[in-house]
């Protein structure tokens, strides 16, 4: 025996197999038409295709030598002024964070 939802009596309801299937008699439509292409431009296959470089030149190897210099200075600060910046706006925040949150829970006690 099958079971479909009745939408009436908000309890599963004995059926028929075709009802089951087709909740809410949504009857299954069978399309005559080819469906739409997704893509427009056709596919091509591997062997045809060219290879594109659009990362541009590898700096890989140079950065790993830039970063792993021991020049005493942390990997977080190695570029510089943007990198000081951010790591001391972060710090403040996280120590401003920090206080505001102790004032919040002694008042709140």
């Amino acid at each position: 025996m099958y079971y479909k939802f009745s939408g009436f009596t908000q309890k599963l309801a004995g059926a028929w197999a075709s009802e089951a299937y087709s909740p809410q008699g949504l009857k299954p439509m069978v399309s005559t038409e080819a469906p739409p292409i997704i893509f427009a431009t056709p596919t091509k296959l591997t062997s045809d295709s060219t290879v594109y470089d659009y990362a541009g030149k590898n700096r890989v190897p140079e950065l790993q030598k830039f970063f792993q210099k021991t020049d005493g200075v942390p990997v977080y600060l190695k570029r510089g002024l943007p990198d000081q910046m951010l790591y001391r706006t972060t710090m403040a925040l996280t120590v401003g964070g920090t206080i505001y949150c102790l004032i919040a829970l002694y008042m709140a006690s």
